[in-house]
């Protein structure tokens, strides 16, 4: 099936980026721990991640692609290029005042994203001086955004998905190899963050050369094409970055914690970022061309079979992601960052946060799967409204959970926030009658919650029983992580397999069509 090997495609390169990511971040723990320039670097990476998340890749990805193939499907390719040349032209005319007003304004900026910084001064000089110096990450991203998103349109999702892997390696390269020679391993981190934004562009591209897709830049203008998109990127925003939204809120409020929960939150994000890579971004990145090209056609039948797919995947990966990084994240953070300034109180620390972002895995990868089938028909306007539901109930309830629970509050919160979301968007698309459960989906989904129960069983009983191991030397505890989720995973597996929650068949065609 094209949308299993395009997943399978995305989500492949997305792990080995989010593997690569790991290592960079223990390398970040062991040096920075969870400590003022820790908290610096993380707040100051997250303001490019931020706008990056929320336009780049959430509304101008919501936006571009379902315009750019209904021209490519009624125009043909020469109108769909000139219109990414128009685009291409004014992103970067944007881009670079955008980018110029923040480097000015970023004292406000930080004012804004980590109030609590302003207690202690040279934090918070810290954190600007680290932002300005990563902020122009912006500008070559968001082109990576569009050059990916006529790629992907085109059908062609390795080279998008795998320049994440750039962004990772250049982290770790200055930070082994700048960090002795300037003022903070901090500063190294900023600098490797603007280099890969540059290393990231020219990848694009290339691939797009490749490809046989060469831009010109004519004189930024606002075609009337180029207006419907504009029009569509604002709502778009709020809609496909509600979960951004919801992040940054948590930030800000952490920054008004104690030190250290920005750092917990961001390893605890780190860590449940690796499903939702793999599954939720690789699984709406697929799903939103197809399905656009699909409604654009009139193949209404074959865009709920597509949606349906969609859903029936993610859950079957996602369910026991969540319940694993659930029943496991004292463990998993201790192997992971446990280490040189990242001490045990961290480990503590981040795994109730991780816990709590477990509870929601599965809305926030539901939300990128639900998302695309209003996109697709170029709806924006409804996931806004719904967005905004989420925003005022993740506020709410991260001010009421702040003070008892601290830094675990604002995870649940945004889990919380998550789950309404999805709620919400799958309300009204089976009001529209666009979100029909079809037989295969009911009749797998309750065994792929029987399997991941086994699978969460087997996981509690395996910590209980190495428990020794993981209270030992740094070896035995990898082992023993090794040996518990070697142990999950075969009995998930198996159960799938055993109920008929997996059909082997279409695995096997699948691999077939992509050796092929």
């Amino acid at each position: 099936m094209r949308l299993l090997s395009a997943i399978a495609t995305v989500g492949g390169y997305t792990l080995a980026s989010r593997v690569l990511g790991f290592a960079r971040d223990i390398l970040i723990a062991g040096l920075l721990g969870a400590g003022p320039v820790a908290d610096a670097f993380f707040v100051a990476f997250k303001l490019p991640n931020f706008f990056r998340r929320l336009f780049a890749e959430g509304a101008f990805a919501a936006a571009f692609i379902p315009l750019f193939t209904r021209i490519l499907t009624e125009d043909g390719a020469d109108a769909a290029r000139r219109f990414s040349e128009r685009v291409l032209s004014l992103l970067i005319a944007i881009l670079l005042v955008f980018c110029t007003a923040m480097q000015l304004a970023m004292p406000w900026a930080m004012y804004l994203f980590a109030p609590g910084f302003a207690a202690d001064p040279e934090k918070f000089d810290l954190a600007v001086e680290l932002a300005r110096i990563a902020f122009p990450y912006l500008l070559f991203i968001s082109l990576v955004s569009q050059l990916g998103g006529v790629l992907n349109a085109l059908d062609r999702f390795a080279a998008a998905a795998a320049a994440p892997i750039l962004l990772n390696l250049s982290l770790i390269l200055c930070l082994v190899g700048l960090a002795p020679r300037l003022e903070t391993p901090g500063h190294a981190l900023a600098w490797g963050v603007f280099a890969a934004g540059v290393v990231q562009f020219l990848w694009m591209i290339e691939a797009c050369r490749r490809a046989g897709v060469v831009f010109r830049l004519p004189r930024p203008r606002l075609s009337p094409p180029v207006r419907r998109l504009m029009a569509k990127i604002l709502p778009g925003a709020v809609g496909a970055g509600v979960q951004q939204i919801n992040l940054v809120i948590g930030v800000v409020l952490a920054s008004l914690l104690p030190t250290g929960a920005v750092s917990y939150l961001y390893y605890a994000d780190r860590v449940y970022q690796l499903p939702l890579g793999v599954i939720g971004i690789a699984v709406g990145t697929a799903l939103l061309p197809l399905l656009s090209r699909q409604i654009r056609e009139g193949d209404e039948a074959g865009g709920r079979a597509s949606f349906n797919r969609a859903l029936e995947y993610s859950l079957l990966l996602t369910l026991p992601a969540a319940a694993a990084l659930l029943t496991m994240a004292g463990p998993v953070v201790a192997v992971l960052f446990e280490r040189g300034a990242f001490d045990a109180g961290s480990t503590a620390a981040t795994a109730s946060a991780l816990a709590a972002f477990a509870v929601g895995l599965p809305a926030f990868v539901l939300v990128k799967v639900l998302a695309p089938a209003f996109f697709a028909r170029e709806d924006v306007v409804t996931p806004v409204k719904i967005a905004g539901i989420s925003v005022a109930a993740n506020i709410a309830l991260s001010a009421a959970l702040l003070v008892p629970l601290q830094h675990v509050g604002l995870a649940l919160a945004t889990s919380a926030a998550s789950w309404l979301n999805a709620a919400l968007l799958a309300f009204v698309l089976r009001r529209r009658g666009q979100l029909g459960i079809d037989a295969r989906l009911r009749r797998r989904l309750p065994r792929i919650a029987v399997a991941t129960v086994l699978m969460a069983a087997v996981l509690l009983a395996g910590v209980e029983l190495l428990a020794p191991m993981f209270g030992g030397g740094e070896l035995e505890r990898v082992l023993a992580l090794v040996l518990v989720i070697t142990a999950g995973k075969l009995v998930y597996g198996a159960a799938a397999f055993a109920l008929g929650a997996v059909d082997m068949a279409e695995i096997r065609r699948t691999l077939a069509r992509r050796r092929a």
